[in-house]
């Protein structure tokens, strides 16, 4: 399990603290830092809305109806990724509101 985090965020704070309530053991990945997982890439581009529109540089430079655009712009801009995210098993969801994630929780 696998939780696409930015500590500075408080959704992605409540996600970490909702995680620790029910013992669920998970890898903290720093996005930010670490760039996006190439492992991780097809099932964050299935997700509805994942890319954060404000926090693209230059909108212009990228297609975003294109699937293969937007894996370009992960790549380069990862801030523009949408979190938190926690990708379970070939699936993902995102936490907002936070809550949300416990629907992976059930199949774990």
């Amino acid at each position: 399990m696998r939780l696409y985090h930015n500590p500075r965020c408080s959704k992605s704070r409540k996600v970490v603290s909702i995680l620790q309530q029910h013992g669920v053991e998970f890898e903290d990945y720093r996005y930010l830092e670490r760039g996006i997982s190439p492992k991780d890439m097809v099932v964050l581009l299935e997700l509805e809305d994942v890319i954060r529109l404000d926090d693209i540089s230059d909108k212009s430079e990228y297609d975003l109806s294109e699937r293969g655009e937007l894996e370009r712009l992960l790549k380069v801009e990862p801030k523009a990724l949408q979190r938190p995210i926690l990708i379970h098993n070939g699936n993902a969801v995102i936490g907002r509101p936070p809550e949300k994630i416990l629907t992976l929780l059930l199949d774990f």
